[in-house]
Order: C-alpha cells, then sequence, then structure tokens
C-alpha cells in the first residue's frame, strides 16, 4: 500500500458534491493510464478496496453518491472511476471499437495498480458489471469478490428491442436525462448514447449475441448478483444465466428493484453488499 500512502499525501482533498446535495470527504486526481487521463476519487480508509464501475455514459459521482457517501469507511477503501470518455475522464471522447468492454477492464486493473492496490472488490453497475466479469474472469489474483447488478453476459433479441426503446434521448424524462445533459452537454450526450445503443446491437451479430459468456467459467471468486424484479431494461434471464455460469454465486432479488436499484432501495443495497463482503 505504499503507493496508495504517497497518492493520499500528494492529492488534493477537496469537498466534493455527490448525488443527492451530500458531501464527503473525497480525494480526487488524474492517472495517466494507457495513453489516457482517467479521473479517480476515493473515500474511506479500510484494508478492504472496493472499486465502482459505471453504466454507460456513467461517473462517480453520477452513478453511485449514496455509496461513497454511506458504505462503511473504515471498514472499505472506496474507489470511483469515470471510464474514458466518460465523465472527467475526457478527452478523449468516447468510441466504442469491437472490444470496448475489454479495453475498460484493462484500464481499471491497470489504475487500480498504478494507485498501488494489489487486491480489491467490484461493484459492477450496468455496462459497469459487464468489464466487472471480464476483470474478474481473467485477473484471479487481483478480484477478492464480484457484486453485479442489472448486466448481461449476452444480448438477445428482446435486449436489442430493449435498447432501440430507449436510444432517443429526448424521449426520456427530465429527471434522468438532465444529470447527463449537465455534465455532457446536449449533443455529446445525444450522440454518444446513440453510439452506445450501436455498439449493443453489434453483439447480436456474435454467435449467440456473446459479450462474455465464454469467460463465466473462469470467475474463481464468490460473486454476488443483484437483480430488480422490476427492472426495464435487463429481464430476468440475464441474473439467471450468470447464476447458472459462475460458479462460486449466488443471486438476490429485490422484488421492487429496477435498473437503478442501489439508488433507489440505497439502504438495503448497501447493507446486503457489506454483509456479503465482510462473511
Amino acid at each position: 500500500m505504499a503507493t496508495f500512502t504517497y497518492y493520499l499525501a500528494r492529492q488534493r482533498v477537496f469537498r466534493c458534491l455527490i448525488q443527492r446535495r451530500f458531501y464527503c470527504m473525497c480525494i480526487s486526481g488524474k492517472k495517466s493510464v494507457n495513453g489516457v487521463n482517467l479521473f479517480y476519487q476515493f473515500t474511506g480508509q479500510g484494508s478492504h478496496a472496493l472499486l465502482l464501475m459505471p453504466g454507460a455514459l456513467g461517473s462517480g459521482p453520477t452513478d453511485f453518491g449514496p455509496q461513497l457517501e454511506k458504505l462503511n469507511k473504515s471498514r472499505f477503501t472506496v474507489v470511483a472511476w469515470d471510464p474514458r470518455g466518460y465523465g472527467r475522464s475526457r478527452p478523449p471522447d468516447r468510441d466504442f471499437p469491437a472490444d470496448f468492454f475489454h479495453r475498460d477492464a484493462k484500464d481499471a486493473v491497470d489504475l487500480m495498480q498504478a494507485l498501488g492496490f494489489t487486491r480489491f472488490s467490484l461493484l459492477g453497475w450496468s455496462d459497469g458489471g459487464i468489464t466487472a466479469l471480464i476483470m474478474a474472469a481473467l485477473n484471479h489474483g487481483l478480484i477478492n469478490k464480484l457484486v453485479v447488478w442489472g448486466s448481461n453476459a449476452y444480448v438477445s433479441e428482446e435486449d436489442i428491442q430493449i435498447y432501440q426503446s430507449i436510444r432517443d434521448v429526448s424521449l426520456w424524462s427530465e429527471r434522468m436525462r438532465r444529470p447527463m445533459e449537465e455534465m455532457y452537454g446536449a449533443q455529446y450526450f445525444r450522440e454518444t448514447w446513440e453510439k452506445w445503443v450501436d455498439a449493443m446491437r453489434q453483439f447480436a451479430y456474435n454467435p449467440q449475441g456473446n459479450i462474455c459468456t465464454e469467460l463465466l467459467h473462469l470467475i474463481h471468486c464468490p460473486t454476488l448478483i443483484v437483480h430488480g424484479a422490476k427492472d426495464p431494461v435487463v429481464p430476468y434471464f440475464h441474473p439467471q444465466y450468470l447464476l447458472k455460469n459462475i460458479k462460486d454465486s449466488r443471486l438476490h432479488v429485490i422484488p421492487d428493484g429496477k435498473h437503478n436499484l442501489h439508488l433507489r432501495y440505497t439502504s438495503e443495497f448497501n447493507t446486503l453488499v457489506e454483509e456479503f463482503l465482510n462473511d
């Protein structure tokens, strides 16, 4: 943890306003990783490091405010990052090559190692969960435990219909659209979201719509799969598939949960995660 202590001493401590209008003491900075300056922030002093993996166009503050604020600071060191082209990890603008999930996985691993974390757990939401699956499969010695929700290992015809239905951001509610437009500007958000939809549709041309199904049997760390029974974006057959194909996994369903269950049911979610990580 020598490098971690070094960054603690060097990086500026600031009062940062996070989702739901609360303040927390965070340490933030940018680190050059694989040719990109990646933004990160962390809080807490615990020996168990957690990396929060945001969803499409997401960032630490927009996707994980209640986790940055409320997860146990004495037990955990909670790290959030903005993947390349997202949030404050710009430039570059975001693009979506065929291997973008694998690229994000390498960026995240290399960032954590550059910050001095030699072993850590992953909390991955939506796209971040897909990236976390790849990380856990390919980095056995680094990943302690894995939590994923709102994630899928392949793309089905039903998924394609769902993606198409949310392609036009002008049809989103103002509450859902405003944070993204404030972060990116309306044009960048609209254009990048459309590129994301197109990128996800391309997986349908792979055999069985594969994203990372061939890697699931390589995941050996304890894995908690969380699913919102009312998730309109990720059908229930996806968490069932993960449960069947990840050896040491368990599934927890939140009956009224939707895609953003960790934001809507913060207390239940955080308690569930802490109990799993402490087990």
